[in-house]
């Protein structure tokens, strides 16, 4: 079968795939950055500390969609590759009935369990308002939020980038126009930010379905492609499981570090957390945009068996991740006051104790952006355990510096254990990546000698 990333070298691929999906990942990301914008400008520290209180449940809510969109687009570029456009047809309807079966039940889960999550983080009475404000929403409107995560993810797997790039921006234009309506200028608070959010990713929800029976897909669906497979349903699972517990490790983490800022400081140490966590967000969405961007040029190859060609593509992508990372955390210590006003410049304590953070927390940055590449990497090629693995040590690892540190260090100590753990991690990763690529290198030579025996 004729494919675009067989008609270019790889470079020329990767530029084409890891540009749009990097600006769809960036746009995509102003949903929560402009909310953290309004939100710290027009009701302050505390209504920053209730959005991050809730940002547990819209990490569970991201997870589903992205382990169903880089489950099912890596099957459907492994069929494509494969020369199997029947089963990569079945594939992809699969996917979608998953996203509407999986919402619902996320829906109904958020529901119940919010308000648990909310108060197991301390969160104060103003707090736990706001919080709850936002989570009302976000939770009911959880079937739109899954799928608009999920279906640019597949539209990119169906070779159309851009289309996928131009949904993700045109949704996010939606939420800031609302989000400015509904924040700032009708004050419905928290609550606002949820309704804009949940309208602008039903419109994109809606285009994206519509992209799918239409001409535009390289795939066009219809009435002879509408079949469900058990079998494929569970396939994308299995793969994408490891993505979804990288975004619960996340969840996780993120009221861990809530509960103990609570328990050791005060909600103005929440507000800053939020802060830092946006800033490490615009980072994260751009390794994110490269991994994902990589992922269906490297399921394709591997259904060909061009394994110089992944290895190829996977060395460009830890470079851009790791050099953008240290460039990042650069701009970040030389302009702090700067960067965090964006987000409340009128309150001293807040911006002091953010710069704090940002020195400390963000120390190994470009090592998170190598985790995720690692991650999807081995996503795409079918090793889905392995990037299981990467996705469970992540969360393991961290786990015992967040509960020693605070104990000898503070506030500092909370703010320590992510560096500090993302080197132990590194320890560990690097040495099974690198067996990976040189066992890939093995394959490869042993081909060529078995193909010059032959002649």
């Amino acid at each position: 079968m004729n494919s675009d990333y067989s008609n270019t070298n790889i470079r020329q691929t990767f530029l084409r795939y890891t540009i749009p999906s990097v600006v769809a990942m960036l746009v995509s990301g102003l949903y929560q950055i402009v909310d953290g914008f309004f939100i710290g400008r027009f009701i302050g520290f505390e209504g920053l500390a209730g959005i991050n209180l809730i940002w547990p449940v819209i990490c569970l809510i991201s997870a589903v969609g992205v382990m169903i969109g880089l489950g099912c687009g890596s099957l459907i570029s492994i069929n494509r590759g494969q020369g199997n456009l029947a089963t990569a047809k079945q594939t992809l309807f699969t996917g979608i009935g998953l996203l509407f079966m999986f919402g619902l039940l996320t829906v109904v889960i958020t529901f119940l369990v919010s308000p648990s999550i909310l108060v197991a983080q301390g969160a104060s009475q103003q707090t736990l308002l706001y919080s709850m404000q936002y989570a009302e929403i976000c939770t009911l409107g959880a079937v739109f939020s899954i799928s608009a995560t999920a279906m640019p993810l597949l539209i990119r797997n169906l070779e159309s980038p851009k289309i996928a790039t131009s949904l993700l921006i045109v949704g996010a234009v939606i939420n800031i126009i609302l989000d400015y309506l509904f924040i700032a200028q009708w004050q419905w608070g928290l609550k606002g930010a949820a309704l804009a959010t949940v309208i602008a990713q039903l419109i994109v929800m809606a285009c994206s379905l519509l992209f799918f029976f239409s001409s535009y897909s390289s795939m066009r669906l219809g009435l002879s492609s509408l079949t469900f497979s058990v079998t494929r349903a569970i396939k994308i699972t299995k793969l994408g499981a490891s993505t979804l517990i990288m975004y619960l490790y996340i969840s996780f983490v993120v009221a861990l570090h809530n509960w103990l800022f609570m328990k050791y400081g005060s909600p103005v140490d929440v507000g800053a957390f939020a802060i830092v966590g946006y800033l490490m967000s615009l980072y994260y969405l751009l390794v994110e945009g490269v991994a994902e961007g990589i992922q269906p040029p490297v399921s394709y190859f591997f259904g060909a068996n061009q394994n110089d060609n992944i290895q190829k593509i996977l060395k460009l992508a830890i470079k851009v991740v790791i050099v953008s990372g240290v460039i990042w955390l650069l701009m970040l210590n030389l302009f702090p006051t700067a960067i965090i006003s964006l987000f409340n410049g009128t309150d001293a304590e807040l911006v002091n104790k953010t710069q704090n953070g940002v020195q400390l927390h963000l120390l190994t940055l470009f090592l998170d952006g190598f985790f995720v590449i690692a991650t999807v990497y081995f996503l795409a090629i079918n090793q889905g355990a392995k990037a299981l693995m990467i996705s469970v040590g992540n969360m393991l690892v961290q786990i015992p510096f967040l509960i020693i540190l605070p104990q000898w260090l503070g506030i500092n100590g909370i703010w320590l254990a992510l560096p500090l753990s993302n080197i132990a991690l590194f320890l560990i990763v690097a040495p099974m990546l690198w067996k990976d690529i040189q066992e890939r290198c093995r394959q490869d030579q042993a081909q060529r000698f078995a193909v010059v025996t032959d002649l």
